[in-house]
C-alpha cells in the first residue's frame, strides 16, 4: 500500500477516534454514566479503547491497501464507492459516541450501532471482493460492531 493513501485512511480513522473520544472521556467518568445499569456480559472499561485502537488500525490499513488495489486496477469508480462507504462508517462510529454519551439517547444509539454493524459489514464485504484476505482481515470489525450493538441495547432495555 502507499504511504499517502494510508496517510489519508488513517486521518479519517483517526479523527473518528477522536471525534467519539471528545464525547467518551468525559460521560464515562460521570455520575450518569456511572448509574446506568449495565448487563454482566459487559467487558471491562479498559476493553473498549485497546480493542477500538486495533479496530481502527485495521480500518485503515485494510481500507489503504483496497483502495490502492481498486487504483492500480483502473477501477475509480469502484475505489470512489468503498471511499464514500468508507466515509460514510466513520461517520456513523464517530456519532454514536456522541448520540450515546453526550446525548444520552439509549435508544437513537441502539438503532445508531445497528446501522454501524451494517455499515461495517458492507465496507468489510467490499473490501473482501477486491481482496479476500483484507476482508477476513477487517471482519473483526463488523463481529465487534454486534456485540457493541446487543450491549447498547441491553442498557438500554435496563435503563428505560
Amino acid at each position: 500500500m502507499r504511504p499517502s493513501t494510508l496517510a489519508k485512511t488513517a486521518a479519517g480513522s483517526f479523527a473518528a477516534a477522536a471525534a467519539g473520544a471528545l464525547a467518551t472521556r468525559p460521560a464515562v467518568q460521570s455520575p450518569w454514566y456511572g448509574r446506568l445499569k449495565k448487563p454482566g456480559f459487559q467487558p471491562p472499561r479498559q476493553a473498549f479503547p485497546i480493542a477500538w485502537n486495533i479496530l481502527y488500525s485495521d480500518i485503515a490499513g485494510v481500507s489503504a491497501s483496497t483502495l490502492d488495489t481498486l487504483s492500480d486496477r483502473g477501477d475509480s469508480e469502484q475505489a470512489r464507492a468503498y471511499t464514500r462507504a468508507l466515509g460514510l462508517n466513520l461517520a456513523l462510529n464517530a456519532g454514536w459516541s456522541w448520540v450515546f454519551f453526550n446525548r444520552r439517547q439509549l435508544g437513537a444509539a441502539s438503532l445508531l450501532s445497528g446501522a454501524l454493524t451494517v455499515s461495517s459489514a458492507d465496507l468489510t464485504r467490499r473490501a473482501a471482493a477486491v481482496n479476500p484476505k483484507a476482508g477476513a482481515a477487517l471482519s473483526l470489525y463488523p463481529l465487534w460492531c454486534a456485540f457493541a450493538t446487543v450491549l447498547s441495547t441491553r442498557i438500554w432495555q435496563l435503563n428505560r
